[in-house]
């Protein structure tokens, strides 16, 4: 056995012996690169990585081809690392929609939030809630400028029919960092109420989210909904 092999043997046994709480940085990133680039020291790649983004949440927030940049970091690496990163925030949201209860505005805000990290386009996600305020869903609804060619209604209503929602919650985010609704966010918000209505489906809000803040167009006064099926 090798001096690398050795050292992969060890620490994955302490792995499996101990978990990851009392790893270090560099070697959860050592142990994470084994399974991707077999038969290589991997410290100084992990050391490289540490080095071009500062910290583990930076490395595993990168996009593939930032991570390509790092010298000794291939498709196969780069691709597994941002993996790991959607897997953590696709199983995040799988046990959230079990049995989640949203009553209020900011409840809503914070699951929302979830799906927008890493995200660098306009993205629009559509909250689906029965008459309890159950979540049902929470499905990518379009991406790019919100506007009506980006958010079909169309696709909205059928969304919510499907779902079988009392009342839905649209969200989009701006990359740019500040949550402020614009005047097409307003009309978009006032068109696809108008359709939802239609079908006996309430709109309760439109949230924009930046970041770590989001703004409700509802608790801005920017848009009002039917009273009986506002939120907190």
């Amino acid at each position: 056995m090798s001096i690398h092999e050795g050292h992969r043997h060890r620490l994955k046994n302490r792995f499996h012996q101990e978990g990851l709480d009392g790893f270090e940085e560099i070697q959860v990133l050592e142990l994470l690169l084994f399974y991707c680039i077999p038969r290589q020291d991997t410290n100084p790649i992990a050391h490289a990585l540490l080095d071009r983004f500062g910290n583990l949440a930076q490395v595993m927030e990168a996009s593939v081809d930032e991570l390509k940049k790092v010298p000794g970091v291939g498709e196969n690496a780069a691709v597994f690392l941002s993996l790991i990163h959607a897997f953590d925030r696709r199983y995040q949201k799988s046990k959230m929609e079990n049995n989640q209860i949203l009553t209020t505005i900011d409840e809503c805000a914070r699951y929302l939030m979830s799906n927008f990290k890493n995200q660098r386009n306009e993205t629009v996600f559509l909250l689906c809630l029965d008459a309890k305020c159950k979540l049902l869903c929470c499905k990518k609804v379009g991406e790019g400028s919100v506007n009506s060619a980006a958010v079909p209604v169309r696709r909205i209503v059928e969304i919510a029919l499907g779902s079988n929602a009392t009342s839905v919650v649209l969200a989009h985010n701006h990359p740019s960092g500040l949550a402020i609704p614009s005047d097409e966010d307003r009309l978009t918000t006032a068109r696809v109420a108008k359709a939802l209505e239609s079908v006996e489906i309430r709109l309760i809000d439109h949230i924009i989210v930046a970041d770590d803040d989001y703004v409700s167009l509802a608790q801005s006064g920017l848009y009002t909904p039917d009273s009986s099926y506002s939120l907190v």
